[in-house]
């Protein structure tokens, strides 16, 4: 289940952001479509050229540039990497960087003639060739980008602990193999992630086996589109003991099935504590060569202490506790 809600999305709010991996993948196609720009890592940064409140000298010319989240927009205050590259490759065939900065709004002071400009903003970004002449000039980048907040509750808008979720985004169209490519991995809750404007596929996962929704979101340009899934699930700690309420028994090997037969997630230790979705489920507990088998159910937002007792192997008993962790 999904609740959505977008709303005008402002240059504060992207700055919350987390700290994101390299442009390269995210930059939009450029303009000239037979170039190929290889943006490198931030740790691999060139330094602006020259202090650009020094006077020009001769021969240098002055390009400022500038980016809007939307043609119509403010200018982005903070949060852009800049990065300018000569358009001819190197020996190594990638094309050299000249400058970069971090920021707003940036002036340049460059020798005259055609440069490729990268603009990134989180996982959004455009690429542009520019001419630098010494009339000095401004270039303004449209980056076509929204922002992305997502979280999840359980049922009753219980919250979720925030170790135990995550999220992952995906382009929503899949390959020839069927398969989504991924595109972050591992968001967590309430982070704002910067993306270009369109629709993805996002998977919100609580624990590690079967707790899983996924959804398809649009992000709007100039937009911060806030959604909580909600999660049908429950904490489950599986036990293996001689009466109920007695202690847990140690080595004990774990495997827990679908109603249907088929696995879900195997374990051994004394405890087995695991993320369900609702549903029906039969354990079974092995400890020196023997089996002990119960069903039990999930309720959605329960979380339970099953038991699992030893003194009848064939027809053991379970207690279930609820617990408010």
């Amino acid at each position: 289940m999904l609740r959505g809600l977008a709303t005008q999305f402002t240059q504060l709010a992207f700055g919350c952001a987390v700290a994101l991996a390299p442009a390269a993948a995210w930059a939009q196609e450029f303009s000239d479509p037979g170039l190929s720009l290889d943006v490198p890592d931030i740790s691999s940064f060139a330094p602006p050229m020259q202090n650009n409140d020094m006077p020009l000298s001769a021969g240098i010319g002055r390009i400022t540039l500038s980016a809007q989240l939307t043609d119509d927009g403010a200018e982005v205050s903070k949060g852009l990497v800049w990065r300018i590259f000569k358009p001819e490759a190197g020996p190594d065939g990638k094309l050299p960087l000249v400058a970069s900065a971090k920021g707003g709004t940036t002036s340049f002071n460059l020798d005259p003639g055609s440069y490729l400009v990268h603009a990134s903003f989180g996982r959004a970004g455009a690429t542009k060739r520019i001419v630098v002449d010494r009339n000095g000039h401004r270039e303004s980048f449209v980056l076509d980008a929204g922002g992305l907040k997502l979280d999840a509750v359980l049922s009753g808008d219980v919250d979720i602990p925030p170790g135990k979720l995550r999220f992952s985004i995906y382009e929503v169209e899949k390959d020839a193999n069927g398969e989504r490519a991924l595109i972050i991995p591992d968001v967590r809750s309430d982070t704002i992630v910067r993306l270009s404007a369109g629709t993805y596929h996002v998977v919100s996962t609580y624990g590690k086996i079967n707790a899983v929704i996924r959804s398809d979101l649009r992000v709007e340009p100039g937009k911060l589109t806030e959604a909580t899934v909600e999660h049908r699930a429950a904490q489950i700690t599986l036990k293996l003991v001689r009466e109920a309420g007695g202690e847990a028994i140690a080595d004990t090997s774990w495997s827990v099935l679908t109603s249907s037969g088929d696995l879900v997630t195997e374990s051994v230790g004394a405890f087995a504590a695991m993320v369900l979705s609702e549903g029906e489920y039969t354990v079974v507990a092995k400890n020196r060569d023997r089996l002990y088998q119960r069903d039990f159910e999930v309720v959605p937002g329960r979380n339970q202490d099953v038991e699992v007792i030893t003194a009848a192997p064939q027809n053991a008993e379970a207690r279930e506790s609820v617990s408010l962790d």
